[in-house]
């Protein structure tokens, strides 16, 4: 009812709220980075230690993408803050409309602004770094057809990624490679003659990741089971190694 009547009488949505905590037993450095035509946030990233949460206001018609960095530092020569795994490689903490350099779990929104829509996901296309679960708070459901419901990978991928794809770091496997990163292919890019649904199906390797995390994106294509939706106005719960089993 919210919605319908925000679309009849173009009622302004309030921005959303993106609730990150940090579930693990070690810091995560989230990093955001809004989408092209998407204003940039004034929070790009930030430090959560271990149980630490923070939220964050974002625009109601935002789109973007938001991950956790892992084993971050500051060389003391230098001055440079850098991430073993999903660093945005500006140097600091914050991302300042840089991405994450692969792999890693990524989450993903678009927000409808209108009184339309959300769409959002978690995706493992660029490979995977840390357990992630996006979880909808509020807002008016799913509505006809849609699915409003949590996603993510609750799995320790990295402990279950084949050699060829494993990122490590001294002696500790820290993110696990997309095929597509590991060996640039055209069939695990999804590019060139497979660069579409009918030419493009998943690999063993998409596979390993689907049946670990079935909700989350394993490939370019992988639409049906991982886009979620949900009215306009909800809220969302990011949590960096949720300890539940279930979702």
């Amino acid at each position: 009812m919210v919605c319908a009547l925000a679309r009849e009488h173009k009622i302004p949505v309030m921005p959303a709220i993106l609730s990150i905590a940090n579930s693990c037993g070690f810091p995560i450095w989230p990093g955001l980075l809004s989408g092209a035509g998407t204003p940039p946030l004034p929070v790009t990233g930030f430090l959560l230690k271990p149980g630490e949460s923070r939220a964050i206001d974002v625009p109601p018609s935002w789109s973007g993408r938001l991950w956790g960095r892992t084993r971050c530092s500051t060389d003391t020569s230098t001055g440079l803050f850098s991430c073993a795994s999903a660093d945005c490689g500006t140097g600091t903490v914050a991302c300042s409309g840089s991405g994450a350099t692969p792999p890693a779990t990524l989450a993903e929104f678009t927000l409808d602004g209108s009184g339309g829509m959300d769409f959002f996901d978690v995706s493992l296309v660029d490979g995977y770094n840390i357990p992630m679960v996006v979880a909808p708070q509020g807002g008016g459901g799913a509505g006809t057809g849609g699915r409003c419901g949590a996603t993510g990978c609750l799995v320790d991928l990295n402990g279950l990624c084949p050699s060829e794809l494993l990122v490590i770091v001294g002696d500790e496997g820290v993110a696990c490679r997309s095929a597509c990163e590991a060996f640039g292919s055209p069939e695990y890019c999804c590019s060139g003659e497979y660069g579409g649904p009918d030419t493009c199906k998943p690999s063993s390797y998409s596979e390993l990741f689907k049946n670990a995390c079935p909700r989350a994106y394993s490939y370019a294509y992988d639409d049906s089971t991982s886009t979620f939706t949900c009215s306009a106005g909800t809220g969302y719960a990011i949590t960096f190694c949720p300890s539940t089993t279930r979702y």
